[in-house]
């Protein structure tokens, strides 16, 4: 497996372009079997998690062609026909957003077996809701031997759905199921992302008629076919919050290009506080910091707006030099500080109890040996690296592949000491 080796000390100067949305990229390539025409996506990321829901989707029939327009990275999914409605578990355990695809696949072929992803790392992440809102369209669900076996021989119909806690996945996956229902579907509860509204936003270029994507209530009025479309896919919010914390954590001024301050707001309201300097401006914002000590700050995770749990162990990874003690309260997964006993290897600060770390500033820290546990573990690692006295190494960077495109080349852009280590059966990877 590959590591990423870190030199720490190196002031941030220069420019980051922020590529699409991984979350949302995923989602909007699994609307592709919803129509026997082309849909192309721009401004796409290429990650580990796009090529391995790309295999997914070769397997169930789509033509997947990768190149680059006007517009920079793109992808052409073309679905004429659904050749196989079985998704297997060699291909849905390596990303849980894969199981996304049982929804269009019911809702275009009237059946569909799918495997359940499986266990994850930073928590159970049940996917009962998904399930339950299928069957609140008509679907007959049957579980055995690990996979899902969903039918609706004819067809799904529009239904009341709500939602007992705030999802991002399973309102994804019932707008990608009850676009093709007959009848009206209202989605009640249902999360606010702005990844919610891309998802729409495509879904309706394509024909579907959907309306209050980005509030609690969602309505569609369910179409009998839908078409292709050309859409971009929005900037990367996570990717934007990461490297905005980078360039607070190892100091300068660094240009955040082609995203939007607004997205991460809580985020960059929380920086501030803590005595980072940022100047939102048209195609995103300008982060600087010239040096002096940080202020600790309180946190807590919150479904959007509020404070993203996919930036929670980026943002302990800068208050492990900040001034006095922070706490940081994890309400979304229930295992995501697993990152803390790396960062501690460092040389930070941090008790753990229970979904609170309190994080007590230090003078430096000291490059070491870290593991990844999971994407965004990983990178909070790489962002303590950039400001951590001497070498730090990242082991299983797996991970940080997954959701983040050209990393080093981004960071190295604006004068990191950043280098990838290709796999050589380090010990520390087994």
């Amino acid at each position: 497996m590959d590591r990423i080796a870190i030199t720490g000390g190196a002031r941030l100067e220069g420019e980051i372009p922020i590529s699409g949305a991984k979350n949302s990229a995923i989602k909007l390539m699994a609307a592709s079997l919803l129509t026997d025409e082309p849909l192309r996506l721009t401004n796409m990321p290429r990650l580990a998690d796009t090529r391995f829901l790309g295999k997914l989707l070769q397997r169930l029939g789509t033509e997947v062609v990768e190149g680059d327009g006007a517009a920079g990275p793109e992808t052409l999914l073309t679905t004429r026909e659904i050749v196989s409605g079985f998704a297997p578990y060699d291909l849905v355990r390596q990303m849980r957003a894969s199981f996304n695809v049982l929804g269009p696949l019911l809702a275009r072929t009237g059946q569909a077996k799918v495997s359940l992803p499986g266990g994850c790392t930073i928590g159970a992440r049940p996917v009962d809701l998904h399930l339950k809102a299928l069957e609140a369209l008509g679907a007959r669900i049957d579980l055995h031997e690990g996979y899902v076996y969903a039918q609706a021989p004819r067809g799904l119909s529009g239904g009341e759905i709500e939602f007992p806690f705030v999802s991002v996945g399973a309102t994804e996956h019932a707008l990608l199921a009850c676009v093709l229902a007959s009848g009206e579907t209202v989605l009640k509860n249902s999360a606010c992302e702005p990844e919610i509204v891309d998802l729409a936003d495509c879904l309706n270029k394509m024909g579907a008629k959907i309306t209050g994507a980005g509030t609690p209530t969602i309505r569609v009025q369910g179409v009998s076919r839908l078409s292709g479309a050309t859409h971009a896919v929005l900037p990367d919010r996570i990717e934007t919050g990461t490297y905005a914390l980078a360039a607070a954590m190892a100091g300068g001024e660094v240009r955040l290009t082609n995203t939007r301050s607004d997205f991460i707001q809580a985020l960059l309201d929380k920086m501030v506080e803590a005595g980072v300097e940022v100047t939102p401006h048209n195609d995103g914002m300008t982060v600087k910091r010239n040096g002096a000590r940080l202020k600790a700050v309180e946190v807590e995770t919150d479904p959007y707006p509020g404070f993203a749990t996919d930036l929670q162990a980026q943002f302990m990874a800068l208050m492990t030099l900040a001034e006095g003690e922070s706490v940081i309260r994890e309400t979304i997964f229930e295992n995501r500080f697993m990152h803390a006993p790396e960062l501690i290897r460092l040389g930070a600060d941090i008790v753990v109890q229970g979904g609170e770390a309190r994080v007590r500033g230090v003078g430096s820290l000291e490059g070491a040996q870290v593991m990844a546990t999971d994407l965004r573990a990983s990178v909070s690692l790489v962002i303590a690296g950039l400001a951590a006295r001497g070498e730090t190494v990242v082991n299983r960077v797996y991970h940080l592949d997954r959701g983040f495109e050209r990393l080093e080349e981004k960071l190295g852009a604006c004068g990191a000491h950043v280098r990838r280590i290709k796999g050589d059966n380090h010990g520390a990877e087994d």
